[in-house]
């Protein structure tokens, strides 16, 4: 290579051999990652970035120790997001989600193995905490037909070859997703199958530094996104003739801009499309002085979600006294809410104390007053006290875990809904709001 296409392909010759994040600075990185839009707004707000290797690392550790900690030979994951969690590779994630090719196998002792479709083996190896790179796991219909089980029987094998060499003896083998097929030729293999995701969920719960500085780069790229959205309405609602989809679209576009991956829903609503909530984009077109409200669900700058919720009042007249009475009430409960977040505070103590929802929102409520976040919503769940099961939710909440604190003010058999929503950090003192985008002013009345 001439050292004129060298110089050519760097993303900024001036970083250095590496960029904020400690990847390669050479344009030509493998995995998925910010773009030069991100790390310009970053650099000039300060913001810290993470080390991915030191995050990678993290990751792995805590799920080995999980795997000892409960007598485990090995966590075998089908799960995309799992999958980014134990090796942060990806490929063609949201394919895989419905077609699972990829699998992951971390033994007790810390190797860990990756079966990757075969024409795409790079796309793991700049992970050295992958040890052994496979292929073969693929045994879903749409690519397997009447041959199913005889190929879920062949993963099966290498799972006891590699298990052999790596458990010993130990045959308890836990499995976040996997087709029935896979699930009969493990157990006819000899192994204990066990309920991974209660292992990859509490794993995940608790953020480690990196991954900490990660979320924070995240959120800031996707309130840029936000503002970019949110400046787009304003300018063009008036005019006529914009679409919800035309709006969602704004966010989509400012979230691959910034080396963002994908949105998990289409929820964004306006007028009275807003009540009941939950109903998903269209092409209703929005009119001058309506209620616009979304909920990001973003996957965004390392794969990392920010889900956070915003409602606006879009237009030049003023909104209701009714809007405004339900925002100040969404804006009371997701703070009473907050404040009860710290180290130590138990699910049924977030689920039985708090803000009281008023009657007439009550029917039409959220499906929760807070969830856990990370590389998408996670545990712990926080129900209301009319969703509360006992012996479901008996956690105490640790330092590292991160919270969506919701709340849905939404009359029942009205006009409108009120959708807010902050994300929040569990600190060793108490709790920090991720979340810095303003709630609108013209709701506040």
């Amino acid at each position: 290579m001439n050292q004129h296409y060298a110089e050519r392909r760097k993303i900024d010759p001036g970083k250095g051999a590496v960029l904020g994040d400690g990847t390669p600075n050479d344009n030509d990185r493998v995995e998925i990652g910010p773009t030069q839009l991100a790390f310009a707004e970053w650099e000039a707000a300060g913001v810290e970035l993470p080390q991915l290797d030191r995050m990678r690392e993290y990751r792995w550790r805590r799920l080995v120790e999980a795997l000892v900690a409960r007598d485990i030979g090995g966590l075998l994951l089908f799960d995309p997001l799992n999958i980014r969690y134990a090796t942060d590779t990806t490929n063609m994630q949201l394919w895989n989600s419905h077609n699972p090719f990829r699998a992951c196998l971390i033994c007790a002792d810390g190797h860990m193995v990756m079966w990757e479709y075969k024409n795409s083996p790079f796309l793991v190896t700049f992970n050295p905490l992958v040890k052994e790179l496979r292929t073969g796991a693929s045994f879903f219909y749409n690519v397997c037909g009447d041959a199913t089980a005889s190929d879920a029987r062949a993963f099966a094998a290498q799972v006891e070859e590699v298990m052999r060499a790596h458990a010993g003896t130990n045959r308890r083998l836990a499995v976040d997703k996997i087709m029935i097929h896979g699930l009969r030729a493990l157990e006819r293999a000899g192994f204990e199958v066990l309920e991974g995701e209660v292992v990859t969920e509490r794993v995940r719960a608790v953020k480690g530094p990196d991954d900490i500085l990660a979320m924070r780069a995240a959120h800031r790229a996707c309130e840029a996104a936000i503002a970019e959205m949110e400046a787009f309405t304003r300018e063009t609602v008036p005019k006529g003739g914009v679409s919800e989809d035309d709006i969602w679209a704004e966010l989509h576009k400012g979230n691959i801009r910034r080396g963002g991956e994908w949105i998990e829903t289409r929820l964004l609503a306006s007028g009275p499309r807003t009540n009941p909530w939950f109903q998903e984009c269209g092409p209703r077109i929005v009119q001058n002085n309506e209620i616009v409200a979304f909920d990001t669900d973003l996957i965004g700058c390392y794969g990392i979600c920010i889900d956070i919720s915003r409602t606006w009042w879009v237009g030049d007249g003023r909104p209701t006294n009714a809007m405004v009475s339900a925002m100040h009430h969404a804006m009371d409960h997701i703070a009473t809410n907050m404040a009860m977040l710290k180290p130590g505070v138990t699910i049924r103590e977030l689920t039985h104390g708090g803000h009281q929802l008023a009657p007439e929102y009550w029917a039409q409520k959220y499906s929760c007053k807070m969830h856990g976040v990370g590389l998408c919503d996670e545990w712990p769940f926080v129900p209301y006290p009319d969703g509360w099961v006992e012996g479901a939710f008996d956690v105490a909440l640790e330092p590292g875990n991160v919270l969506c604190v919701e709340a849905l003010v939404s009359p029942e058999g009205g006009d409108f809904s009120i959708k807010l929503e902050e994300q929040v950090l569990i600190t060793e003192t108490g709790h920090e709001n991720l979340t810095r985008y303003p709630f609108d002013a013209r709701l506040l009345g």
